[in-house]
C-alpha cells in the first residue's frame, strides 16, 4: 500500500497546485491546464496601449467575458494614438502617460499593446516597468496585419491609394512573414532575458491571412471579396475583422475558446443578413484555431467540438 499512498499524495499535492494556477495562459512554459466544464475563470485587469487596427477591441472583449461568465474582468484603461508604436505610448510625458501610471500602481494583470515593427523598445521598457510593480502580469502584444497590405516591417513605405485586395493564397502566405518572425524574436528575447514566459503573442495577421484565403477559395459565405474586410485603404478594418481580432485577443487573454459565445454589438450592428451566427461562429473557429495553432499565443488546446 505504501506505493500507493506516495502515488495519491503525489497526486493531491499535483492537483492542488494546479488548481491554484490562474485559468489561461500559466506555468513557466505558458502553456495554460485546460479548464474543464463548468470551471470559473478568473477575470483580469486589462489596460490597452493602442493603435487604430486595435483600439475598438475593448468593448467587445467585455462583451465576449461577461457572456462566458467571467466574474472580474475589468478595463483599466485605453491609450490611444494613432498610427503609433509602442515606443510612442513609452514616450508619452508622464503627466499624460495612462498606462505607465496604471502600471506603476499594480493595477493591471495583462498590458495589451500593438506595435507597428519589431522589435519595439517600448515593448521591452513596458516589461520591465509593469513586472516591477507586478511580478505575475503579462504582456499581449498584436502582430497586426500591414496598413495597404504590405508587411509591417515596411511600413510606411509604399504606401498608395490603390490597393490591390484581391490576393492569392499564395501571395498571403508570403504577405506578414517577416513582421510575424520580427515579432517571435522579440518575444523570445525578452522571455529569455525575464526567465520565463511574460509576452505573448496575439495571430491576428495570421488569422487575417486564413480568412482571407476562405474567401478567396469561396468558402466564406458572407464574404464574396477580400476588400469587404477593411474600411480603407489604410486596412483599417471593417465589422467582420474587427469581430475576429477581439475572438483572438479573448483566446489569448483568457485561454478560452470563442465559439459558441453570442454575436458581439459590433457585427450586430452592421445589420448585414449575410452576417448571420453561423458567419459568427465561422469567424469564431477561425480565431479559435489560429491561436491554438500558434506557440506564441500560450494557449494550447484542442478545439471545441460542434454542437
Amino acid at each position: 500500500m505504501r506505493p500507493l499512498a506516495q502515488r495519491a499524495c503525489w497526486l493531491t499535492l499535483f492537483l492542488l497546485a494546479v488548481a491554484l494556477l490562474p485559468a489561461g495562459l500559466v506555468g513557466d512554459d505558458g502553456v495554460p491546464a485546460k479548464q474543464p466544464e463548468g470551471a470559473a475563470v478568473k477575470g483580469r485587469r486589462v489596460f490597452y496601449a493602442s493603435h487604430s487596427l486595435m483600439w475598438y477591441v475593448p468593448p467587445p472583449l467585455e462583451e465576449l467575458a461577461d457572456a462566458a461568465g467571467i466574474k472580474g474582468h475589468k478595463l483599466v484603461g485605453l491609450q490611444r494614438l494613432g498610427a503609433s508604436k509602442t515606443a510612442q505610448h513609452w514616450n508619452l510625458p508622464e503627466a499624460k502617460n495612462k498606462a505607465k501610471d496604471a502600471l506603476k500602481k499594480g493595477d493591471v494583470d495583462v498590458l495589451v499593446l500593438s506595435p507597428i515593427q519589431f522589435p519595439d523598445e517600448g515593448v521591452d521598457n513596458f516589461v520591465k516597468l509593469g513586472l516591477g510593480a507586478n511580478a505575475n502580469m503579462r504582456f499581449v502584444v498584436q502582430i497586426s496585419w500591414g496598413g495597404w497590405d504590405i508587411d509591417n516591417q515596411d511600413f510606411p513605405k509604399g504606401a498608395t491609394k490603390q490597393v490591390d485586395w484581391n490576393k492569392t493564397p499564395e501571395q498571403l502566405k508570403k504577405l506578414y512573414l517577416r513582421n510575424i518572425k520580427a515579432a517571435e524574436d522579440q518575444a523570445d528575447a525578452i522571455n529569455k532575458q525575464v526567465g520565463k514566459k511574460v509576452v505573448f503573442l496575439v495571430p491576428s495577421a495570421q488569422a487575417l491571412v486564413a480568412l482571407r484565403t476562405r474567401i478567396y477559395n469561396k468558402e466564406m459565405p458572407g464574404l464574396t471579396s477580400q476588400d469587404q474586410l477593411f474600411r480603407d485603404p489604410m486596412s483599417h478594418p471593417a465589422p467582420p475583422l474587427e469581430a475576429l481580432n477581439a475572438y483572438l485577443h479573448y483566446a489569448v487573454i483568457y485561454g478560452q475558446s470563442p465559439i459558441g459565445l453570442p454575436m458581439p454589438a459590433l457585427l450586430k450592428n452592421a445589420k448585414t443578413d449575410a452576417w448571420d451566427d453561423q458567419f459568427n461562429r465561422a469567424l469564431q473557429e477561425i480565431a479559435w484555431s489560429t491561436v491554438i495553432g500558434f506557440r506564441y499565443s500560450g494557449v494550447t488546446a484542442a478545439p471545441a467540438k460542434k454542437k
